[in-house]
């Protein structure tokens, strides 16, 4: 037989999906395993929405709709980001998808020719790199300081620019590192994709997760009519409303690129599940008093989580400011061994937490980060007092004090 796409056999598997099914596998087996695993709210849906959804199913609301979304749900999206990111769409400028993953791969089909170099800050949610280069782009990989909280700067922007370079991409609050950038940070990046005639894509998924007073989330998209028609917002409702199952992203851009995303969509899937729109209906012209009862909880879990791993020798972390992750240098623990056993990289700490701590972890040597592990705290606090527990012990008895 002739042989398939080689682009097709470059696409790597999800490591956070393969990862998380083997410590479901794991708990289904019986073991007592704790998972620091994907980031998926273990919070249910509001019942609000849920019962939105309910209604849609009885009132037959179970045909196709437009390919872009139904007219009611875009205009709520458009609403939602007035409301709170001072963004003024009209509501042909949104683009509903199946999760905010399909609205980053409508993005980049949209946006790349093949050769077309696309900027990301490393360490970067593992994605975005194999979403670019199905849509036949390349991703230019800029690693960032840990000492500057994990955020590219505009010289190392200017370093990594070419004549091929047709956009870049920012995440904040960002997954895995939780760093959130300021306003003064994003507005030099608009400056610098303004004034190098650059898109910016702008994945803005955990905008509801952050924790501390004076931290505020910016979309660059805000600052000025020229980064305004050259950014795509990219969001959702799987983390804010805990519907990571739902599958509802969303895209809001110019008119020229929405228009050309709703062709490839229209292809692609026709449309989002017609009972989620108007279930995210529900939950977009709802009050937030949902999503701020689980932010509470969330930032007791921050606090927690942080205040041990601070206290553990060996490793290093930043606070985290928004998302729910914790990203855990492990350097130090590298070149040592554990029960014969080499310790190169952080997949083969995880693999060791695994097997003898009965811990599951994400290594981010597929986020752009061979050293570290991320720790989702998206998980009851009984889970995360017995993980830290157990990381700790594993850590002490195997490397000391």
């Amino acid at each position: 037989m002739k042989p398939i796409s080689e682009k097709a056999k470059r696409v790597r598997e999800s490591s956070t999906l393969s990862i998380t099914a083997k410590a479901k596998q794991m708990k289904a087996q019986g073991i007592d395993l704790v998972s620091f695993g994907a980031g998926e709210p273990d919070f249910n849906t509001p019942d609000f929405i849920i019962d939105a959804a309910v209604s849609a199913m009885k009132g037959g609301f179970t045909k196709y709709t437009p390919a872009a979304g139904i007219e009611e749900l875009r205009k709520a999206i458009a609403q939602k980001l007035k409301n709170d990111n001072g963004l003024e769409y009209d509501f042909k400028q949104i683009v509903v998808s199946n999760g905010a993953k399909h609205s980053l791969s409508n993005t980049f089909m949209a946006l790349l020719e093949e050769g077309d170099e696309v900027i990301i800050p490393a360490p970067y949610w593992l994605s975005y790199k194999q979403l670019i280069e199905i849509a036949g782009g390349v991703a230019v990989i800029v690693d960032t300081d840990f000492d500057n909280d994990f955020k590219i700067t505009v010289s190392q922007l200017e370093k990594a620019l070419t004549p091929k370079t047709k956009a870049l991409l920012i995440n904040t609050p960002n997954n895995p590192t939780g760093s959130v950038y300021s306003e003064s940070e994003l507005r030099d990046i608009a400056n610098f994709a303004v004034k190098n005639d650059l898109y910016v894509v702008s994945d803005e998924i955990y905008e509801c997760l952050i924790y501390d007073e004076g931290v505020k989330h910016h979309s660059i998209a805000s600052f000025g009519k020229e980064i305004y028609d050259r950014t795509i917002v990219i969001n959702g409702l799987s983390k804010s409303h805990a519907m990571p199952g739902w599958r509802l992203g969303f895209s809001a851009s110019n008119l020229e690129i929405a228009g050309v995303m709703t062709n490839i969509q229209s292809h692609q899937a026709s449309n989002t599940n017609s009972i989620t729109q108007k279930a995210a209906v529900a939950a977009y012209t709802h009050d937030r008093s949902c999503v701020d009862a689980m932010n509470v909880e969330y930032k007791k879990r921050r606090d927690y989580i942080y205040d041990r791993a601070v206290k553990i020798p060996h490793i290093r972390m930043r606070k985290p400011l928004g998302a729910f992750y914790l990203f855990i240098d492990i350097s130090a623990l590298c070149g040592k061994t554990v029960n014969g056993k080499p310790v190169n990289n952080a997949g083969d700490l995880a693999a060791l937490m695994l097997e003898e701590a009965k811990v599951s972890v994400i290594p981010c040597a597929d986020f752009g980060a061979d050293n570290y592990i991320r720790l989702s705290y998206a998980t009851s606090m009984n889970e995360i007092e017995k993980g830290m527990d157990r990381i700790e012990t594993f850590i002490v008895k195997n490397f000391g004090r």
